[in-house]
Order: C-alpha cells, then sequence, then structure tokens
C-alpha cells in the first residue's frame, strides 16, 4: 500500500512540474490537493508523513470518522463537498481551514454567524458551475461577481477565489472551456476591487485533466483516484447531494 500511493505521489508531482514547465509558470503556484474521499485514515497517513499537508473531504461524516486518526499529523484540511447549513457546526469543530464549496448567500449567512459566535474566522472559495450541468452545485457565472460582492461583506469569511469541478468528459477542449470561464471570472472580480475579497486561489482540475487546468491558470489541483485508486463509488456518490443526475 505504502510504495503504491508513494509511487502515484511521484507521478502526480511530476506531472503537475512538466504541465508548469510547458505553461511557462513557477511550480510553486500549483498545490496538490489530495481528495481524500472513502480513504482510510491509515492510507493518508502514507500521504502526509511523506511531504503531503493538504486533503480535502466532500462529506462531513467522512471528516468526523477520520479527525482522531489524523489530528496529530500536520495538514490543512478543505471541503470540498455540498455544505449544508445543519453541518457548519461540524465544519468548525473538525477543523476544517477552507471551505471551497461555498454556492450561495444563505449558508454564507450561516456560516458567518456561527464564526462570530465562535470568535472565529474562515477561508473560503466561491464554486462556480462553469458546466451549466443540473447535477452539479454552483452559482451561475453570470451570479457569481454579484454573490462574491455580497459575500464580502461578512467579515468572518475570507474569499480567497474560486472553484470549479468542471465538465467530466475526454473532449479537452469542453473541458478546458469551463477552467476559462474560472479564469475569466477571476479577472473580473480582480478588476472590481471588492474589499475584503483576493482571489489568488483557482481550485480546478482533478486526475483526469490537471495539465488542462495548470495550462489555465489553476493554482490548486484536487487528485484522488490517481494516488489512491480507484474507488469504489461513482462521481454522483460525492457532487450530486439531491440533485437530478444530468450531464450535458
Amino acid at each position: 500500500m505504502k510504495e503504491d500511493i508513494l509511487h502515484n505521489l511521484t507521478i502526480i508531482n511530476n506531472r503537475i512540474k512538466n504541465a508548469c514547465e510547458q505553461s511557462g509558470r513557477n511550480i510553486d503556484e500549483v498545490k496538490l490537493l489530495l481528495a481524500t474521499k472513502t480513504v482510510s485514515a491509515e492510507r493518508i497517513k502514507v500521504a502526509l508523513k511523506h511531504g503531503q499537508i493538504l486533503i480535502a473531504e466532500n462529506k462531513v461524516q467522512e471528516l468526523k470518522e477520520k479527525y482522531d486518526d489524523l489530528k496529530d499529523l500536520p495538514h490543512d484540511n478543505h471541503f470540498i463537498g455540498h455544505l449544508q447549513s445543519n453541518k457548519i457546526k461540524d465544519i468548525l469543530k473538525y477543523d476544517v481551514t477552507c471551505v471551497q464549496s461555498l454556492d450561495r448567500l444563505e449558508l454564507a449567512e450561516k456560516l458567518h454567524q456561527r464564526l462570530l459566535a465562535e470568535n472565529k474566522t474562515m477561508n473560503v472559495l466561491i464554486q462556480v458551475n462553469t458546466s451549466n450541468e443540473e447535477s452539479k452545485f454552483g452559482v451561475d457565472p453570470n451570479e457569481a461577481v454579484e454573490l462574491t460582492r455580497k459575500i464580502s461583506h461578512y467579515s468572518t469569511l475570507k474569499i480567497k477565489g474560486l472553484m470549479t469541478i468542471g465538465l467530466f468528459s475526454a473532449e479537452t477542449e469542453k473541458v478546458r472551456a469551463c477552467f476559462k470561464i474560472l479564469k475569466n471570472l477571476q479577472q473580473e472580480i480582480i478588476h472590481e476591487h471588492i474589499p475584503n475579497v483576493e482571489m489568488k486561489e483557482l481550485s480546478m482540475g482533478m486526475s483526469g485533466d490537471l495539465e488542462t487546468a495548470i495550462e489555465e491558470g489553476a493554482t490548486i489541483v484536487r487528485v484522488g483516484t490517481a494516488v489512491f485508486g480507484a474507488r469504489i463509488y461513482p462521481d454522483s456518490y460525492y457532487w450530486n447531494e439531491g440533485k437530478t443526475n444530468k450531464k450535458a
């Protein structure tokens, strides 16, 4: 198990390095986030003990289950799944450092109120549905700037950038179009000079399309299966909580 994970990490890090070189980017601009959905704490520990520090869960239940086993190892834990309002207290309890999936004002308001009560702040990314799929969460690209402006008024929420899942497709140019939308939104928001907003992070790209994402400006690529192996559940299990599973 250990050898396989370390071997896969070497391959992924080399892919990131090569993609940065091909794009004329500094490798320090791109962070590898390990998507640890359904991955056991023991397997995650292998990665954390060998230089990886950024992991992310899609479901609050998995945060709970792995917390005690991982809490003594230095790492940052992001949340990348659809966050329900009644799970906010758990996000804070289990030391999530960034919610990448903030996509609606109601959630921002409730998260802000909870953070105020606990005298905390939280890094967040605004999730954008760049593929226009009904099966995916995220704000419509046409509403992303306005949502960012509204959320910026909440002092406890530190907006650091944008996130998208992108299209699940083998057609590179269709996937690239999603990433271009996110990059263009980033630039538009930067030009708006909205107080309390940074646009330094673009979280986009996964195991199958990280090179394309890096070419289009990704600063965080989310990789799970290419490091930890195939999962027993389909993607819809993680990204599709309460929505119809339609594909574009």
